[in-house]
């Protein structure tokens, strides 16, 4: 039994660094032919983004912006060329999010997934992700047949029939989150159906703690996580390593100080800015709000792509200070314009039943001069009044928090 989906998974990084960005210019030609990319990428010569420093020079996308400009130009906002009845299967999410699903094999790009958690062709897989409107079903249902798996496309809930599926057909995986997962083992052990067939999981969509992981590891299941979005299908997965998740392939991952777009120091946390190379749907610098840290090395399993921590939280930190809003971009502005200062943290609390702000920088050269101008700057920036308090360097955590709200 081979270890890897195929060889693009073990190759040098260099190799794989050199492959994606030789394919980056076509891709961002064939975004510029659509409307919303050609006005946001104006100006850029597609041939001379061939490099992490390059494409870290165009504008962020973020996600939390989709969903108004998918209002203002059904149905993609303007980001895809292509015709909605070019694509087979036509998607939403929350938001109201649009997505399209392209026509290529295992286009949610979960099938290296599922083979890093165990599933190999001819396996039965009891699929519990929804399959009504929006992805999340057709995105494990997709790759577990790319990868020669037969799918029970069972979605959510109906615990009863459910069993019936599993008892007369044997799966021996289960795609879906780890919440029903424990709900059928649990209503399974009540009524005495046998649901014993199934010895691995992937999960997703969910929290996956410790104690759960211990939970259904000792109903016998090895359960992997793996990390996606509607948008992009699955970005990183867990391996047999158990070390941080392995970015997929095909995708370029940047990590980024929340509320910029430039790339955080090697290990700290940042948000999640993803860039894919499916040049029929691309998606350039799409910022997930999610926050994750990059782990240093090669995961032990053999794998050599980038590895991340896992999801770490939100990075959209945007708060209400004495009715105005206050967002990391702002906190990024006070930094961008004080080079003698590091990481900084902006904590909202309550004092005398008012909203109150300190602004704790690191900083190796304090004086009173330099906390002067900066709480001119606080001032400046989000038109409200703070403290500024200036700490060593290395005193604030490295959790990719710019706001902390403590009231």
């Amino acid at each position: 039994m081979t270890a890897h989906y195929d060889a693009l998974e073990t190759r040098e990084q260099a190799a794989r660094e050199a492959d994606l960005f030789s394919r980056l210019p076509g891709v961002l030609r064939s975004a510029m032919t659509a409307p919303a990319y050609a006005d946001r990428l104006k100006g850029v010569d597609p041939a001379a983004v061939i490099s992490r420093a390059a494409l870290a020079g165009l504008p962020v996308l973020r996600k939390s912006e989709l969903p108004a400009l998918h209002k203002a130009s059904t149905p993609f906002g303007g980001f895809v060329a292509a015709a909605p009845g070019s694509f087979p299967r036509l998607f939403t999410s929350p938001g109201p999010i649009f997505e399209p699903e392209g026509r290529q094999a295992d286009p949610w790009r979960g099938a290296r997934a599922l083979f890093a958690a165990g599933f190999r062709p001819d396996d039965i897989v009891l699929n519990t992700f929804s399959y009504h409107l929006t992805p999340g079903g057709f995105i494990f249902d997709a790759s577990a047949r790319a990868l020669g798996c037969a799918v029970i496309p069972a979605g959510p809930g109906n615990t009863e029939q459910q069993f019936e599926l599993i008892e007369a057909y044997r799966p021996v995986g289960y795609s879906g989150t780890p919440d029903f997962l424990k709900i059928l083992l649990d209503a399974a052990a009540g009524s005495g159906r046998d649901v014993s067939s199934i010895k691995r999981a992937l999960v997703s969509g969910a929290a996956f703690p410790p104690s759960l992981q211990a939970e259904i590891k000792a109903g016998g299941i090895d359960a992997y996580q793996a990390f996606g979005t509607a948008d992009l299908g699955i970005i990183a997965f867990e391996t047999s390593a158990r070390d941080g998740m392995v970015v997929n392939e095909d995708l370029i991952m940047e990590i980024v100080k929340p509320g910029t777009g430039d790339p955080v120091a090697p290990g700290d946390v940042g948000e999640i800015v993803v860039t894919s190379l499916d040049p029929h749907h691309p998606w350039i610098r799409l910022a997930l709000g999610d926050l994750t840290a990059a782990l240093a090395g090669t995961s032990p399993c053999g794998r050599t792509n980038m590895r991340i921590k896992g999801w770490m939280g939100r990075a959209d930190q945007t708060t209400k200070v004495k009715g105005m809003f206050v967002r990391p971009e702002q906190v990024a502005e006070i930094g961008k314009r004080h080079s003698a200062l590091g990481r900084l943290r902006l904590v909202v609390t309550r004092q005398g039943e008012a909203d109150a702000m300190t602004l704790k920088a690191e900083t190796a050269a304090a004086n009173d001069a330099l906390r002067e101008e900066i709480a001119g700057t606080l001032r400046a920036v989000t038109k409200l009044g703070g403290e500024v308090e200036l700490v060593k360097v290395g005193a604030l955590p490295n959790d990719g928090k710019v706001i902390a709200d403590e009231r």
